[in-house]
This record gives C-alpha cells, structure tokens and sequence, in this order.
C-alpha cells in the first residue's frame, strides 16, 4: 500500500514537472521567457513550447493588441492664463518589443502601465499650459496630437508605441465654471461687435460708393441734356431763322399767336388798350389793319 501511494506521488510529480515544462501561447499574446533573475530572456510566439519547470525558467505572458489607459478620474490641469481644467484622457497604445518592456519594467507590467500615465499626464499639462483657456477649449485636437508626439520617445523606451491620445471628457472646475462661462461669452460678444462694427464700415462705404456714382450719374445726365438741349436751341433758332428769311410776315404772325397763347389763360382778366401794336394780327391776319380809333391812336402818338 505505502508502495503504492510513492508511485502515485512519484507519477503526480512527473506529471507536474513535465506540465511546467510546456508553455502555450495564444494569438492574442507572446511570452518572454527567462531564467532565474531575469537573466537570459527570449521572446516566443503564439503556439506550444518548452522551457525549464519553474523556478529554473518562468514565462511572462504579453498582450500585443491594441490597448487602452484611461484614468479612473479626470486629471486637472492649468492653462496660460491660470484657468484650470478637468481633463480626462483616452491613451490608446500597443505593446511591439516584449523584450524591450521586460528589460525596462523588471518582468512588472504594472509598472509600465503606472509610467504611461505618468508620462500622459505630463505630455498634456505641458501642451495645455502653452494655450490660453479659449485656445486649450477650440483645440483639443492640436493638444492632443503634441502631448502624442511628446509621449512617442519616452514610451518607445518601454518598447511601447503611442497610437493615439484624445479626450473622452474637458470640463471645468465648479468653482470656476461660472466665471468661465462669464469671460467666453464676453469674448463672444466682443467677437460679435467687432463683425457689427465691421458690417456697419462696409455698409457705410458702399453707400458712399453708391452715392458717388449716383451723382456721377446725374452730372452725366445733365451734361448730356444741356448739350441735347443747346443742340435743339441751336437747331430751332437756325429753323426759325430760315423761316423768317423765307416769310417774314408768317414767322412774325406764328410768333404772336404764341406771345397770345402764353398771355391768355382761360378766367384772367386783363385790362389793355385793343389799339395797341400787340393785338395787331387780331385786327387782321397780315396786321396791317389800322386801329379801330385813328384819332385815339393818333393822339397817343403824339
């Protein structure tokens, strides 16, 4: 019996030595595998291996995929001009030498995990406290890209590559939201007079604009008219002339009957003597007709 119960142990022990001895690796995962101390680590891949049972030789399992940091609460940070932000970070990353990360961390992931956001941590305050708080607010993709690229050397040191950095949540300290909110939109006002006054110089100055060319318009146009009208004054005194040339009792006949048509309005009354030259050509359609009064007319004259 006391037989029996060695060989089972002695079967037990086998089976566990040589259970530790074999190494399976997923996909998802390589392994670094080393001797006592740390020393002499190799890098295997994804599949079934073999390696020394423990302590003599012991593996450390690393995840390879894309992977993800975010803090467990928002960080806060000071801009510029002394405004404080809550910013919470999303650090997306991969593992691509093992080997490197195993030398660096001692075997202790979790440390490399504390330094990734220590190191986020720094590459944000410094990105952020170069830029006002307006400008750390309207550019959120600039800051992150920077505190990105300030984090890829430090972090390849880890044998770790940075793959992205955004903001998952900014918002502000309670105590200071208010007046945040305060000077935005006094910013934005200030931004929105600034149109307005703008608006208002260019409105003005089309205006002007408008005015000068109505004017130019206007001067033209009377220029044009004075030059058409002079040119028929020239042309009805030319026309009246020949026309006095040819007939000078018909233009002297055509020229009172207008002097009548301007002196006569329908309802005046008018108080004149009939014998007088003006009403010639109503004596007679040549106006040679004589007064109806000779004496009258005769003692006037003299």
């Amino acid at each position: 019996m006391n037989r029996i119960i060695a060989l089972a142990v002695v079967v037990v022990a086998v089976l566990l030595a040589g259970a530790s001895t074999l190494l399976v690796v997923d996909q998802r995962h390589v392994a670094v595998v080393y001797s006592r101390g740390g020393e002499n680590p190799v890098v295997v891949g994804p599949g079934l291996h073999l390696k020394l049972p423990a302590p003599l030789q012991t593996a450390m399992e690393v995840d390879t995929r894309l992977r993800t940091l975010v803090p467990p609460d928002a960080d806060r940070y000071v801009t510029s001009d002394k405004s404080e932000l809550l910013v919470t970070p999303v650090l997306k990353y991969r593992v691509v030498d093992p080997l490197k990360l195993f030398n660096e961390t001692d075997g202790d992931q979790q440390s490399a995990t504390e330094r990734l956001a220590a190191q986020l941590r720094t590459a944000l305050g410094e990105a952020l406290g170069k830029r006002t708080l307006s400008d750390a607010i309207a550019q959120e993709g600039p800051v992150a890209q920077e505190a990105r690229a300030a984090m890829a050397a430090t972090a390849g040191a880890l044998g770790i590559e940075i793959v992205d950095v955004q903001f998952a949540r900014v918002d502000y300290p309670q105590a200071s939201a208010e007046a945040v909110y305060k000077r935005m939109a006094a910013a934005r006002e200030q931004v929105a007079n600034d149109v307005r006054a703008q608006t208002a110089a260019e409105v003005a100055e089309i205006k002007a604009d408008a005015e000068r060319q109505r004017q130019a318009v206007l001067a033209d146009a009377y220029a044009s008219a004075q030059a058409i009208k002079g040119e028929g004054d020239a042309k009805a005194a030319s026309i009246a002339a020949d026309a006095f040339g040819r007939d000078p009792g018909f233009y002297q006949f055509y020229q009172s009957l207008q002097a009548y048509r301007s002196v006569f309005k329908p309802g005046d009354v008018i108080v004149v003597d009939p014998d007088s030259e003006f009403f010639r050509f109503m004596r007679g359609p040549d106006g040679s007709a004589a007064p109806t009064n000779p004496a009258a007319s005769a003692s006037r004259k003299h």
